[in-house]
């Protein structure tokens, strides 16, 4: 099957050739590689047609956007792959056979709709912090928590069109959202196998605003199980004993990064 990567970037040049090299250096043969640009400044628009120069698999387009979702929701309208993954410009894949090994796992599962694998947190300069194994899934699992690792998730483009893609109203968890939707449906096939690489920096976003990302999460998790007629009182429980624990597991997560970079 054909895969489409998505790469969404705003003056991300930093980290930019990194996920650039990641994705074509794949040594799987049917790839489109679609760099969906906000406007950049930094440069980032030089490293993009240079790419494109060298390498015709890669398709690029530049200009303002409504935030990230709204970026990915372009991509997926302009991919013609059968499966869709997303690497955001400041990760990379951590080898040369990862989309191998995901089309692999969608032949042998003919009725899986999306397959997803661990990362491995690095610094700034790339040096890994800690790794993260695809968590055991359960539906249940998934609605107390985010189980579901973005640059490590590969879904169907048929079953992200179904599902309706990303939410463009959320700025940090709209990942979460779309993984409700998909798992009503579908449970993904979770491989032990480590995928990615997603980078802690100063201006990634995920670590920036850690805690108003966790009260996004929240606040998608309370509207789902209002619209399902769950409880809320165990979920919103959960969550404040969750919230101080998250919140200083970011705090290390930056020390760590800083003091190693």
């Amino acid at each position: 099957m054909k895969i489409s990567i998505i790469t969404v970037n705003l003056n991300g040049n930093r980290f930019l050739q990194q996920a650039i090299d990641s994705v074509v250096g794949q040594n799987f043969p049917d790839i489109e590689y679609l760099i969906i640009d906000g406007g950049s400044t930094d440069g980032s628009l030089t490293t993009i047609t240079n790419a494109a120069a060298r390498d015709g698999r890669i398709k690029w387009i530049s200009g303002p956007d409504m935030g990230i979702a709204d970026a990915m929701n372009k991509g997926i309208l302009l991919a013609t792959g059968d499966i869709v993954g997303m690497l955001h410009a400041d990760d990379f894949y951590t080898s040369d056979d990862v989309l191998g090994i995901v089309d692999t796992a969608f032949a042998g599962m003919p009725t899986a709709k999306w397959v997803t694998g661990g990362a491995c947190l690095v610094n700034e300069s790339g040096e890994s912090i800690r790794k993260i194994r695809a968590r055991r899934y359960s539906f249940r699992r998934l609605v107390r928590s985010n189980i579901i690792i973005h640059p490590s998730t590969f879904i169907l483009r048929q079953a992200l069109l179904d599902a309706g893609g990303f939410n463009a109203t959320f700025k940090f968890a709209m990942d979460y959202d779309l993984w409700l939707r998909l798992g009503n449906f579908s449970a993904p096939l979770s491989l032990d196998a480590i995928f990615s690489s997603f980078r802690i920096h100063e201006g990634s976003l995920s670590t920036k605003y850690a805690d108003s990302a966790f009260a996004e999460e929240q606040l998608i998790r309370t509207d789902y199980l209002k619209r399902n007629g769950y409880l809320l009182w165990p979920h919103r429980l959960l969550y404040l004993l969750k919230k101080p624990l998250n919140s200083r597991l970011y705090a290390r997560i930056r020390n760590s990064t800083s003091t190693a970079g």
